[in-house]
């Protein structure tokens, strides 16, 4: 059986980490208690945002205690990182509008109750009657701003007109964070996304100059950070043409979530087999070498069961599936293609234009820009997608045009 550290290196969850020994020996020994922070700017989050939430479930299963900090002080501050202007800053009401709505999702990740319930603290409860004088000097002092400037974190906002010292104090506040939970929980271990390194190895520092002068460990506070969920193009996931990819089914529905997941493009389906579900690494590998449509299918429902739960995840793919017998092969006109001019792979709407389903390339391409082509029962987005063997099956491949137009091409 692998360690938990190895089992997560393998499935591509590391990314940055303050030291790689000190850590394995966290994940694969005695539980500890880790965090990740949330800033509630929104009422929900997207799939991307959550991501690092996916493998602090994976932390918990193991038996570690987790915490999730949600920001309700950060909130009002608003981080810099990435950012060409300055937040908007917003109210009380509107965070506390938006906390039970993150609470409920995460919920949706981690377990709430039973042995080894997941703690949710904001730190609005620390931060709210921390007077600035006693700020500054027990916690600014420690910063170095030249170190602070040179961070990723700050280098947009300097580039595009200036940060503001309002926006400084972020990261200050962050690196607070980490040494508050150490000091009342026990923490010993912080992630979160790439974007977020430079916040978060400010609170490892922070802790550990703190324990120096205490004559403590200094070790005892550790970073890790995952990859940005993106697709093989290196775009961030968790955005369509439509909006976000909602974890809330208030916002979007089980379904369409499955059939966001089911209608990406086959080159990332392995990726979020290993990131998104519990899929066993050799499932993977032997469902990789087969048809692409069944790992999709699989990988689709997987993430939705997580997300959404068993009966939720059943509907989606029942009418799925149901949608997909719709399409009926036997129906449909036949077109025959050679096996050899697929040459390890056609364009797609080169294949269209080839076997006269559309008039011609430029024709096909704007189809499948306006999302009125499907192929196979799955809306093809990509106007660049690449028809290979693996989307022929027995019976061939059956593209859509529209609400009633079909052919089935089939390969000799």
């Amino acid at each position: 059986m692998k360690s938990l550290f190895d089992e997560l290196k393998e499935r591509g969850y590391f990314y940055q980490m303050t030291d790689e020994q000190k850590i394995r020996e966290i994940l694969d020994g005695e539980p500890r208690t880790i965090y990740m922070g949330i800033d509630p700017t929104a009422d929900s989050l997207h799939i991307g945002h959550c991501f690092p939430l996916i493998v602090l479930r994976k932390m918990q299963d193991y038996g570690h205690r987790v915490i999730v900090l949600i920001g309700g002080a950060t909130a009002m501050i608003g981080d810099p990182t990435g950012k060409t202007d300055m937040r908007k800053m917003v109210t009380q009401d509107f965070i506390n509008h938006n906390l039970n709505s993150v609470k409920r999702i995460i919920g949706q990740f981690l377990k709430m109750d039973g042995d080894n319930p997941a703690i949710i603290v904001n730190n609005y409860d620390w931060f709210k009657d921390f007077k600035y004088i006693e700020f500054m000097r027990e916690v600014a002092v420690h910063f170095n701003v030249n170190k602070m400037l040179a961070s990723d974190a700050c280098k947009t906002r300097l580039n595009e007109g200036g940060l503001t010292f309002f926006e400084m104090g972020y990261q200050l506040m962050q690196a607070y964070d980490f040494f508050y939970l150490n000091r009342h929980y026990g923490c010993v271990l912080q992630i979160g996304g790439s974007d977020q390194w430079a916040n978060i190895l400010a609170g490892a520092d922070y802790g550990r100059k703190i324990n120096n002068l205490e004559g403590k460990d200094e070790e005892a506070f550790q970073a890790l950070t995952i990859p940005l969920l993106t697709n093989s193009e290196g775009k961030k996931m968790g955005k369509t043409e439509k909006g976000a990819v909602w974890v809330l089914k208030e916002k979007m529905s089980p379904f369409d979530f499955y059939q966001y997941f089911y209608n990406i493009q086959d080159k990332d389906v392995e990726k979020m087999l290993k990131l998104l579900t519990n899929v066993p690494l050799a499932e993977i590998e032997e469902l990789m070498k087969g048809d692409i449509r069944v790992a999709k299918q699989k990988m689709a429902y997987e993430i939705t069961k997580f997300i959404h739960g068993k009966d939720d995840a059943d509907d989606a793919l029942k009418i799925s599936l149901e949608m997909f017998k719709q399409d009926n092969f036997d129906d449909a006109p036949s077109v025959e293609f050679a096996k050899d001019k697929l040459n390890g792979g056609i364009k797609l709407v080169d294949l269209m234009a080839e076997v006269g389903f559309f008039a011609s390339k430029s024709e096909a391409r704007r189809m499948i820009e306006q999302n009125a082509v499907s192929l196979n029962g799955e809306k093809v987005t990509d106007v660049d997608r690449v028809v290979t063997q693996n989307d022929f099956g027995e019976k061939g491949l059956l593209l859509k045009r529209g609400k009633k137009n079909y052919i089935k091409v089939v390969l000799i």
